[in-house]
């Protein structure tokens, strides 16, 4: 069964909106987490404009004290401030994305082979503190064999063009593609080519409505982090319900 994360970065800029501290980003991790949720995932920006730094600290003392079975993903670019804090927080799981500090959201992968040195000393420098890396990547067949080579455990499909052309030709040319890199993946090996599978994770513009054709192509993978699909839907169906029906899509 494929693992749903919950992004809470759309919690965190509702909260932001006000100088009151509602809603509470480590409240609505509990609520998550307590409807079946594997675990929660942060992104947060060097300008704090969503997730802040002490949102990080809070919600990793509440899995640690609260949730010890659930896993605590943080996304980011690896500059030295977010690796430091990645280093101190010790998430279980660190996806390292190609993002300019000014953008808006991620919106591409990494170009792993312009920045193979770079990412390889990122990577073993995560792993020397215990934690598992996975890298954003586009749909590419090609990439998932540049992941596993530079050390990554993981890849993340960037599943942004073919949510936002769900129904359309060109969206089904998306999934296609999609489809071909999760197969790569799959033949992939962490390392040297001998060591372990490289996991597959997925994530960006992906809704209630998109997430079964993709299932169905692409079969079970590793995790889904989901966060504006599954925030817009539990202004309607609440957080625990929004939950329930994206676990049973997954499923």
């Amino acid at each position: 069964m494929t693992a749903l994360s919950v992004n809470l970065n759309a919690v965190a800029m509702l909260r932001n909106r006000r100088d009151v501290g509602w809603p509470s980003v480590t409240g609505i991790a509990r609520v998550v987490l307590d409807a079946g949720a594997h675990g929660v995932t942060v992104h947060p920006r060097p300008d704090e404009r969503h997730i802040r730094t002490t949102d990080v600290y809070e919600l990793a003392d509440l899995l640690r004290n609260d949730y010890p079975r659930a896993e605590f993903n943080i996304e980011g670019y690896p500059d030295e401030r977010f690796l430091k804090l990645v280093e101190a927080v010790k998430p279980h799981q660190v996806t390292l994305v190609p993002d300019d500090p000014g953008q808006s959201t991620s919106d591409h992968g990494w170009d792993i082979a312009a920045n193979e040195q770079v990412l390889k000393a990122v990577i073993a420098r995560l792993h020397g503190s215990g934690l598992r890396v996975s890298l954003f990547i586009d749909e590419d067949p090609n990439a998932p064999a540049l992941a596993a080579m530079v050390g990554a455990d993981r890849v993340e499909l960037y599943t942004g063009p073919y949510g936002a052309s769900f129904r359309t030709d060109e969206g089904r040319e998306h999934l296609d593609d999609l489809v071909a890199t999760a197969n790569a993946a799959r033949e992939a090996r962490t390392g040297d080519g001998g060591g372990r599978p490289l996991g597959i994770n997925i994530g960006h513009d992906l809704t209630l409505e998109n997430l079964p054709s993709f299932v169905a192509a692409v079969g079970q993978v590793d995790e889904a982090s989901i966060g504006h699909g599954i925030t817009a839907d539990a202004l309607i169906l609440g957080f625990a319900e929004a939950v329930r029906r994206y676990k049973a899509v997954l499923a």
